[in-house]
């Protein structure tokens, strides 16, 4: 990217995943929402452009993506439906780390399924006792030979029940962020269950639901990164897993203004298009300046996080708190301006008002995100 304008590949890029939204997401978004449908031959023809393995490595198979790039195809995708866009981020935020931590042998078992979304991968941090505080965790994992036997739960995890690996951080050590690892597991490993799905304001078109481990005899060798190594693994997931929420905020965000603005030129009142009056065209003026600064913001964070820039993380959070609240106020504001029909799910908006409330408390709540920003501030 240019200071200010995307080169000629991200264009492409970007046109691509529109298309594609266009074709086989935004058409169908609103059956999945109502119905409670999981999509997951979509997801496969996602995967089939490349999709399901945007920042995995050309060496195991993905296409090798910067992070801009992700944020792009995301955003474009949450255009028709933010929550099947945001389960595609979660998928490929696990398969990354597997990439970028896991050894050869645990890549060459587990990637090529993952990057065509043959299977699907959840990432499992968030416990019923701990999340925000992450270091907390109590999933336990006793080394027994070659194996580690598992116990604990984890919570909200997106995919649970339905996808078949997970990428689970677990305590092999002492408390605290230092005793924590990461192992891949798998849906079939005798002791894993899952709670009844979650019945959620939103994101109706993923399947959630507490993942539980009862004495899972898991192999060493699917352990990602060295022992105690997880919670720093789990952090750097997390850096390009808001920049992609922040990125479904965006897309979905941009939907309901664009819906807006067409409406606003439609609907009649006191004789005149609403569009003609000031107090309208004072709120799309705001929308759109708030919407445009929220994206200029967080590809300025995508940028970083692809170079590995010392002030990545603080950059991700700050991109990911502004994008998620920006993107939940436009859309607030866009139902406002539909008035009743808003409230109508014969209206997108409603919808999109439901699937971005969620962005503001994921991949860490705005809260934890001013807490990183003003802590990496005082370091200085």
């Amino acid at each position: 990217m240019s200071q200010f304008e995307l080169t000629e590949e991200q264009r492409a890029i970007q046109e691509m995943a529109q298309k594609f939204t266009a074709d086989a997401i935004t058409p169908f978004a609103a059956e999945w929402d109502e119905h409670h449908i999981f999509p997951r031959d979509t997801i496969e023809a996602a995967a089939a452009l490349g999709f399901g393995g945007i920042y995995v490595s050309e060496e195991s198979g993905g296409i090798g993506l910067g992070r801009l790039e992700s944020a792009l195809i995301m955003e474009a995708m949450a255009y028709g439906c933010p929550s099947t866009s945001a389960f595609i981020s979660i998928h490929n935020m696990a398969s990354w780390m597997i990439d970028r931590f896991g050894s050869t042998d645990v890549k060459e078992r587990y990637l090529p399924a993952l990057i065509t979304c043959e299977k699907i991968a959840s990432y499992c941090l968030t416990e019923p006792g701990a999340g925000s505080d992450a270091a907390a965790l109590k999933t336990r994992a006793v080394r027994d030979g070659d194996d580690y036997v598992v116990s604990g739960s984890k919570a909200f995890i997106s995919g649970g029940g339905q996808n078949e690996v997970y990428v689970v951080m677990v305590r092999t050590g002492e408390d605290g962020p230092k005793g924590i690892s990461c192992v891949v597991i798998d849906k079939d490993m005798p002791g894993v269950s899952f709670g009844a799905q979650e019945k959620k304001l939103g994101w109706h078109s993923q399947p959630t639901a507490q993942v539980n481990f009862d004495d899972v005899r898991v192999p060493v060798a699917n352990r990602v990164g060295g022992e105690g190594e997880g919670f720093r693994i789990a952090m750097a997931g997390l850096d390009g897993g808001r920049l992609n929420i922040g990125a479904c905020s965006l897309g979905g965000a941009q939907r309901c203004l664009d819906e807006s603005v067409r409406y606003t030129k439609e609907r009649k009142q006191f004789g005149q298009a609403i569009a003609d009056f000031q107090s309208i065209q004072f709120t799309l003026a705001d929308m759109e300046t708030e919407l445009q600064a929220a994206r200029m913001l967080l590809y300025t964070a995508a940028a970083k996080v692809t170079a590995n820039a010392p002030d990545k993380t603080r950059f991700a959070a700050m991109a990911k708190r502004f994008a998620t609240d920006t993107g939940s106020s436009v859309v607030d504001r866009a139902l406002q301006l539909h008035g009743g029909y808003g409230y109508l799910q014969d209206y997108p908006i409603e919808r999109f008002w439901r699937d971005l409330r969620v962005h503001r408390i994921l991949e860490g709540t705005n809260e934890v995100m001013r807490m990183i920003t003003s802590r990496e501030m005082l370091r200085q």
